[in-house]
């Protein structure tokens, strides 16, 4: 990337500045006139903080916990196999995966069998051989996803399954997790890994109001063919963004403004939603003969009056 910028754009209009926490702290020293930033909602706010100093505009991008609601009504295999899909599309390193999926109750035998039966026609028997399965970005975040399923399994959950490792590749399968405690960190923090939890729940009213105990998402999945149920959620919950009977493709759609909501983010771009967000909206007006308005000058008499007068009588 660095290469193809500095080929294609002289400096003074595109530049990439390569470097981690102290190269992006010095930059954000700077006055930028507009800052966008992608990443988690706690380095959001300190890129909030930095622009503040110079009342700079920011768009944040930061994520959180994006749920999947599945009710009765759904197709169960074709809603699994898309989620699977979703979660593992790139290992689930992407903002907009399921973070995690609140089931009706009399569902989660079926869809703990169909989610095997997807990962295994997706990646094999053994994903750590397809050609069609990522790889964690690094041995910090493998790390981190490796103590938050340890943490799991220390705090009473169920593999239901996957949950095998490989550490000097860092590989991790494609993982079901079933019976997680509400202090558990995979119901805390945003995976941004292939461990999908897995949350059962008895009513929609009850699958909602958990979605409202926590910050707002910045996508949220919504599987059924009851347009009451679906309305229902999209008018009881907030959400940066929310896709019907699919995920993550409302993302790929630049009609539609991308961005969260709160915890999840601040302003929407994509389309003519991202030229609106990263542009000034700079008015301009220019007046060449006498208008109406030199009548409103002083002095304020009596012919003036009338004026006022014949105006309110008649607009």
């Amino acid at each position: 990337m660095s290469k193809i910028v500095s080929d294609l754009f002289d400096e003074n209009h595109i530049a990439l500045v390569e470097g981690e926490v102290e190269t992006s702290e010095a930059l954000l020293e700077l006055p930028f006139n507009h800052i966008f930033f992608t990443g988690s909602p706690a380095v959001g706010k300190i890129v909030m903080k930095a622009a503040s100093k110079h009342l700079t505009s920011v768009t944040l991008e930061l994520g959180g916990k994006s749920p999947a609601i599945i009710d009765d009504s759904s197709n169960l295999e074709k809603a699994v196999q898309k989620i699977v899909y979703g979660k593992c599309t790139n290992a689930g390193q992407t903002c907009i995966a399921p973070d995690y999926v609140l089931l009706h109750e009399s569902l989660k035998s079926d869809f703990i069998k169909q989610f095997e039966k997807e990962v295994q026609d997706f990646y094999s028997d053994n994903p750590e051989s397809s050609n069609s399965y990522s790889r964690i970005v690094n041995s910090k975040h493998f790390e981190r996803l490796s103590n938050s399923l340890e943490d799991a399994k220390q705090k009473g959950s169920v593999i239901e399954s996957g949950g095998r490792t490989n550490a000097s590749d860092c590989y991790m399968e494609p993982t079901l997790v079933s019976g997680l405690s509400k202090d558990a960190t995979l119901m805390q923090d945003e995976i941004f890994g292939p461990i999908l939890p897995l949350k059962t729940y008895k009513t929609i009213e009850e699958a909602v109001a958990y979605v409202n105990q926590n910050e707002k998402p910045l996508a949220l999945y919504i599987f059924s063919k009851k347009n009451k149920v679906i309305d229902y959620v999209i008018q009881n919950t907030r959400a940066g963004s929310t896709c019907v009977n699919h995920n993550l493709l409302q993302f790929l759609n630049h009609n539609l403004p991308f961005g969260g909501s709160n915890n999840s983010g601040i302003g929407k771009s994509h389309g003519i939603f991202g030229f609106r967000e990263f542009t000034n909206q700079r008015s301009v007006l220019k007046q060449h003969t006498i208008g109406a308005v030199d009548l409103l000058m002083p002095p304020y008499n009596n012919w003036k009056q009338k004026l006022v007068d014949l105006t309110i009588k008649w607009f």
